[in-house]
């Protein structure tokens, strides 16, 4: 057996109890392959832990990817681009490093070299500012927020471009007014930069915690988000991952993987989601909104704007993906960090693929012969088959069944957004992508997932030509039934793929699951 599980599997039980040890600083709870790479990162507090807690080689080598000694070797993991390299890469290795750059670590890499001060403090406690280019990212120290002209607003907040005005946004520290000016590129939308909101940042002639100006002084660590959406699984993870992205960036301090932080969201409008249990993972505060700090002039010892969902060559919504590779490690990353952290119970397969069919309860994009489809399937003796609706389930419900499926299968839509959480074997079979072929093609890619959906044009049959509100036929907005043949046929595929798959657990089980199919 490989001695780089057995060590991961004693530093995982024993870093708990160790970390009293630490100098009153108690380690995060991170999954055990993170964990190492965090300590690796703070060399000074894994010093404080027992050596053969640590290990040497491997494990002590171990890094993320976006660190400047981290070798390929030592990567979390590294992309798969097979077969030929394709596009405008000249070779497979800029194939690989493209990918890796558009994608995985090498992103937050790209977004730590660019980090440059904004306004330069002169003496201990006075303000900061350093952003990345076109300010995607930036963070500070003591600056006020002047948030008193809002209780004047007739209409509630979101995606506004003028929350701040001049003169609202201060700290006491030298400004480079002509660098600032120069990275406001990007401002064409709230969601893009945080230029709207700096471009009116000013200085103030005395240090802002010593000027009497702070209604509110937040001492706890601060993450100011502008998110894209609430209700749509897709577009609000945008919004998680990019925060947990910013964690890299932010990673300066052995406190960055810390839940003691503050979330305070950009707009007015009562933060409510179906999804809301995902910020437990960052934050174990309660989320807070503008209407939680208007009126008041707030001041922030440690304030972060992390990266934002709708970056030009940003990440998730609008990552450009080069032709031929998959697998980001950013990516998994992610979805083992929210699963571990949200304690979703994990259950190796046994003998019988686990296969998860999407029900849609919506108007449209509904399966008219769901149940013929899924006979065959019940009836076979290699599956275990399950019917869910998962908007009648919390979200921490929907993960757990998400974590414990082979196949996910479901008609277009953010469900799929889902597939960020199988595990590294399992596929997502998008039934009809309603002519988007690419969205959820394109993030199965990202997270390393396998993808299949419905080639057979002539063995698919939509009720009509779809009506969208705004006028015209449009794809997805009518329901459909395939082929029940075809159907069987690429849920076959799908499980030969994972069983071939490397990482596929093969274990048996004298007592096998019976198939079943659970009305949820």
């Amino acid at each position: 057996m490989p001695i780089l599980p057995i060590l991961i599997g004693i530093l995982h039980l024993s870093l708990a109890e160790d970390a009293k040890h630490l100098d009153g600083f108690s380690l995060p709870s991170l999954p055990s392959e993170h964990l190492i790479r965090y300590l690796n990162t703070f060399p000074k507090l894994k010093q404080q832990l027992p050596t053969n807690l640590t290990g040497k080689g491997t494990i002590s080598s171990a890094c993320w990817g976006h660190e400047r000694d981290c070798t390929p070797a030592g990567r979390f993991q590294t992309p798969q681009c097979p077969g030929e390299h394709t596009g405008w890469a000249r070779s497979k290795e800029a194939q690989v490093r493209t990918f890796y750059n558009q994608a995985d670590f090498g992103y937050i890499q790209e977004q730590l070299s660019q980090l440059t001060p904004q306004c330069v403090p002169t003496y201990l406690g006075d303000s900061s500012l350093e952003c990345t280019h076109y300010l995607r990212f930036c963070r500070g120290r003591n600056l006020l927020f002047d948030f008193r002209g809002l209780e004047q607003r007739g209409e509630r907040i979101r995606y506004h471009m003028d929350v701040l005005g001049p003169g609202q946004l201060l700290g006491h520290c030298k400004l480079n007014r002509t660098r600032l000016s120069g990275e406001m590129e990007h401002i064409g939308s709230a969601l893009q930069s945080w230029g709207p909101e700096l471009r009116n940042f000013d200085v103030l002639p005395h240090p802002v915690l010593e000027s009497g100006l702070c209604d509110v002084v937040v001492n706890t660590p601060t993450f100011i988000m502008k998110i894209d959406a609430t209700y749509n699984m897709y577009h609000h993870f945008c919004d998680f991952f990019n925060l947990y992205a910013s964690l890299f960036v932010n990673q300066s301090h052995p406190a960055a993987f810390n839940t003691d932080v503050q979330i305070l969201i950009w707009e007015t409008y009562p933060y409510d989601s179906p999804f809301r249990d995902t910020f437990k993972a960052f934050s174990q505060r309660p989320v807070w909104t503008l209407s939680d700090v208007e009126g008041k002039r707030v001041c922030f010892k440690n304030v972060v704007l992390p990266l934002l969902p709708r970056m030009i060559f940003g990440l998730f919504y609008n990552t450009p993906i080069i032709q031929g590779c998959s697998n980001s490690g950013l990516f998994r990353a992610f979805s083992e960090f929210i699963l571990h952290r949200l304690q979703i119970p994990y259950k190796p397969p046994q003998q019988k693929i686990r296969i998860t069919y999407l029900s849609r309860r919506t108007k449209y994009r509904q399966v008219l012969n769901e149940d013929e489809l899924l006979a065959p399937l019940e009836a076979n003796d290699k599956y275990d088959v399950q019917r869910v609706s998962y908007e009648r389930l919390s979200f921490t419900n929907q993960l757990a069944i998400t974590r414990n499926t082979d196949i996910l299968i479901g008609m277009h839509g953010a469900g799929l957004t889902h597939l960020l959480f199988l595990p590294n074997w399992a596929c997502i079979f998008e039934l009809y992508n309603c002519e988007d072929p690419n969205c959820y093609k394109d993030l199965a890619r990202l997270r390393g997932v396998r993808y299949r959906t419905w080639e057979q044009r002539d063995l698919v049959y939509p009720q009509d030509e779809g009506h969208h509100p705004e006028g015209g036929a449009h794809a997805k907005f009518t329901n459909y039934s395939f082929d029940v043949k075809e159907f069987v046929h690429l849920v076959d595929e799908a499980a030969e793929e994972i069983l071939s798959h490397k990482e596929f657990p093969r274990q048996t089980s004298e007592n096998p699951s019976k198939t079943q199919r659970n009305e949820l």
